[in-house]
């Protein structure tokens, strides 16, 4: 059995990758897919399938903040669910406060020291703080040793995904398929981060297993990979 929790990368992307609809803040998913026809009928499905991931849900305050929980209208109220928030300079106190009265438990990791959430004092918050980077391997050994996590959602953006799929951290692939093509060379993809240059980097890409495949209604599609992390390049 392994010693850190079980890893699931779960997005809705559109058919070419994108996990956003701009390069800039006020372009999301979320608001945008809900305007568009063709696109529109179908999203519920996949708030459906989210409904039914894992209790801890790992994302970014950067994410957060995008979404409003620094706002007096906080979008977040998951009160039975387990937040993991990976964040320097993103969330306010505010912020940090909303999240805490909306959550079941807010666990805030951060390299910064004066991180607003040290300010708080809240009995469902638990701030893990590293010095320089965040030690991936050694947080989600942690939140199963300490904090009794099997299973964590990760819906982080592609910058942060292609970090902890390059360290092999990702266990299964969750991805609901919208019928959209966005476009954008510096739209967010599901995968970010630097490219690979080297015949040695092929050694970083990783095959997927397809284990489910479910077509949704209004031509949406949910796919389920497991991520074979032990990639064999001949």
């Amino acid at each position: 059995m392994s010693d850190r929790t079980f890893n699931t990368l779960f997005l809705l992307i559109s058919v070419d990758g994108k996990i956003s609809t701009g390069v800039v803040d006020s372009r999301d998913t979320d608001k945008d897919y809900k305007r568009i026809r063709g696109i529109k009928e179908g999203v519920h499905q996949y708030y459906e399938i989210e409904r039914q991931t894992d209790p801890f849900s790992l994302n970014t305050g950067k994410v957060m903040a995008k979404i409003g929980v620094n706002s007096d209208d906080s979008p977040i109220k998951c009160p039975k669910v387990n937040f993991i928030i990976v964040d320097s300079s993103h969330l306010t106190t505010k912020g940090v406060q909303n999240l805490c009265d909306n959550l079941a438990h807010l666990y805030l990791v951060t390299t910064s020291p004066d991180h607003p959430a040290f300010d708080l004092q809240a009995e469902n918050l638990t701030v893990l703080r590293y010095e320089d980077r965040v030690d991936f391997p050694d947080l989600f050994q942690k939140l199963r040793k300490e904090y009794g996590a099997e299973r964590v959602t990760i819906q982080s953006g592609g910058t942060l995904n292609a970090v902890l799929i390059r360290e092999k951290l990702i266990d299964q692939l969750s991805v609901v398929v919208a019928p959209a093509l966005v476009g954008g060379k510096d739209t967010a993809s599901l995968v970010d981060g630097e490219g690979l240059i080297n015949e040695s980097d092929l050694g970083l890409i990783k095959a997927l297993k397809l284990k489910e495949a479910n077509v949704l209604e209004d031509s949406y599609l949910h796919l389920v990979y497991d991520v074979i992390n032990e990639t064999e390049v001949d």
